[in-house]
């Protein structure tokens, strides 16, 4: 079944069971099995990720971290993951919520609270940033079903995203196994093919947002609306093009670093985001804040989304990598 027809089947999420029965859904028909970052076909897994986000973002959520922890296990070289299992990728870290790793032998002993862990109290397995004796981080894999797991319900207040169950999570002498070795979350390639992804979430339902003003103008040729739209077009076009060229790099020289691509991308599509949001709200008027729930649902979901940004902060990354290059980097 393709993508667009399951997802249209599906349309209320009252909660994060809701979330995880359409994410068991997708994977039963095989559509969490994205084609690689830097297979050759990046553009094809930004796409399904855009998809699935002008969906729903909340489902999309779930959906991104549970493909981009088998994109991880993958890259690394890690065992397969069960058949049918489903993944959290959880790597936020905040000082108050670090987790501690032991080894014992094969395994590692998991300690700590893990804050922001998505669909943890539904998912099958997470996959979590950790830190070992020796104050390196390490990717650990935690079946989640297990003695010593505990899901709260704390750390998650949001009206946006709420449905995916954003909790804090407690180990106490869980076992686990290392996914890579020390370091390698953040030093693989893949680190920054993944923030791509994100991009490409935010551009979807940035998407549909555009769609919804697109079809009121083609019922109502209002013209300060078609100025909005007019506005919507051409920066969506604009972000369209730097997915585009973002998947094509990363397709060619998968092994480089992509820090700067990551960045430039991550930031020109918040940057469209914003654009799109604030002229298709002064186009449509109250009506489909309070009429269209799907809409609605985005408006609100899409800036909490959008948060996993971290606005001037990242830009003053990409300026500094920029000062230091030689002149001519703008011309055509």
């Amino acid at each position: 079944m393709a993508l667009h027809g399951l997802l249209q089947g599906n349309r209320a999420y009252a909660d994060t069971q809701a979330l995880w029965n359409a994410l068991k859904s997708l994977q039963d028909e095989g559509l969490d099995q994205l084609p690689m970052p830097g297979s050759g076909q990046t553009l094809e897994r930004f796409s399904r990720l855009a998809q699935v986000a002008g969906h729903d973002l909340r489902l999309c959520k779930l959906y991104e971290g549970h493909t981009d922890a088998l994109a991880i296990i993958h890259e690394l070289n890690s065992p397969l993951p069960p058949v049918g299992s489903t993944w959290g990728m959880w790597a936020a870290e905040p000082p108050a919520a670090r987790v501690q790793v032991r080894r014992e032998g094969p395994r590692l002993v998991v300690d700590g609270r893990k804050a922001w862990c998505s669909g943890a109290a539904v998912v099958s397995h997470g996959l979590l940033t950790a830190w070992d004796e020796t104050g390196h981080q390490q990717l650990v894999a935690v079946q989640m079903q297990q003695p010593g797991v505990t899901v709260t319900a704390e750390g998650w207040n949001a009206v946006g995203m709420a449905a995916t169950g954003s909790v804090e999570v407690v180990f106490n002498g869980v076992m686990g196994l290392a996914v890579g070795g020390p370091g390698d979350y953040l030093s693989r390639p893949g680190f920054w093919h993944g923030g791509i992804g994100i991009a490409a979430c935010w551009y979807g339902a940035a998407q549909r947002l555009g769609e919804v003003l697109r079809e009121q103008c083609a019922k109502y040729a209002e013209p300060h609306a078609l100025a909005h739209l007019g506005a919507v077009d051409s920066a969506l076009n604009s972000a369209a093009c730097v997915l585009r060229d973002s998947a094509a790099q990363v397709d060619r020289e998968p092994l480089a670093n992509a820090r700067q691509v990551a960045q430039l991308t991550r930031a020109c599509i918040e940057d469209v985001v914003e654009q799109v949001m604030h002229h298709v709200g002064r186009a449509v008027g109250a009506g489909p804040y309070c009429k269209d729930a799907h809409f609605a649902q985005l408006m609100t979901d899409l800036p909490v989304y959008m948060r996993q940004s971290h606005a001037e902060r990242d830009l003053a990354s990409l300026g500094e990598q920029v000062a230091g290059e030689p002149s001519g980097r703008w011309q055509l």
